[in-house]
């Protein structure tokens, strides 16, 4: 019996055996092509916009919340607003209760909070800075707070025992603000360091109180500028 294959199928054979060897070197080449390739600009882009997002996490507290923060003093020239302290909580609950729903139905992450006092030592001002998800949920999260100036529905002031911010409760916001750039919200509460509630006050006077949105202004700055990754630094992965 001849068990030698006829020639036309010796050929398929070879021919199928060639492609697969191509293929498998096209294949192996777009692998290889692909691991050593640099980041293209939109994954760049996308890496930037991650950090951005998990700074409130990855960033020290002293780095989010300065130990100065300077603003425009009313006689003109720059004064600057000393820390007192940082909470080390970070619940969602940090604001009043009206709108805490939102935050949470928003994808709220946290709420970083930290209280200063301004140079002249007579108001103080709790900052406190609202992670989302994303920014169309800061968007979103950003409608639970007044924007007339209004304290409430706000942040809660956070008071510190033993300094000058002890009486800083609830019942002594006299104004408040709220700000959002990038995944985050950025509000303030500010009163009296004497703890009078706001309805004993004499006189109104908004000016004393501007400075709040001013330092506020520097901390969402900071936080939700982007920077491209620099992939030959040791805080990117590229």
């Amino acid at each position: 019996m001849n068990s030698a294959r006829p020639w036309p199928i010796l050929v398929v054979a070879s021919a199928l055996t060639l492609v697969c060897a191509v293929a498998a070197g096209v294949a192996g080449s777009a692998a290889g092509a692909e691991l050593t390739r640099g980041p293209t600009a939109a994954e760049l882009q996308a890496a930037a916009r991650h950090e951005v997002a998990e700074r409130w996490r990855t960033w020290p507290s002293g780095r989010i919340f300065p130990a100065t923060l300077t603003y425009s003093a009313e006689q003109g020239g720059q004064e600057r607003a000393s820390r007192i302290g940082i909470s080390p909580q970070t619940s969602c609950d940090s604001v009043d209760s009206k709108a805490v729903r939102t935050l949470r139905k928003a994808g709220c992450r946290g709420v970083l909070r930290a209280t200063y006092i301004d140079a002249l030592r007579g108001v103080l001002v709790t900052i406190g800075v609202v992670a989302l998800r994303d920014e169309p949920g800061a968007v979103r999260a950003k409608t639970a707070f007044s924007d007339s100036g209004k304290p409430v529905p706000g942040l809660y002031p956070l008071a510190f025992s033993g300094t000058v911010a002890d009486r800083f409760t609830p019942d002594v916001r006299q104004t408040g603000s709220v700000r959002q750039a990038g995944p985050y919200l950025v509000l303030t509460t500010a009163g009296q360091v004497d703890g009078r509630p706001a309805n004993a006050a004499d006189e109104q006077r908004p000016a004393i109180f501007a400075f709040a949105t001013e330092i506020a202004e520097h901390v969402l700055t900071d936080l939700s500028t982007p920077r491209m990754p620099d992939c030959t630094a040791k805080e990117w992965q590229c």
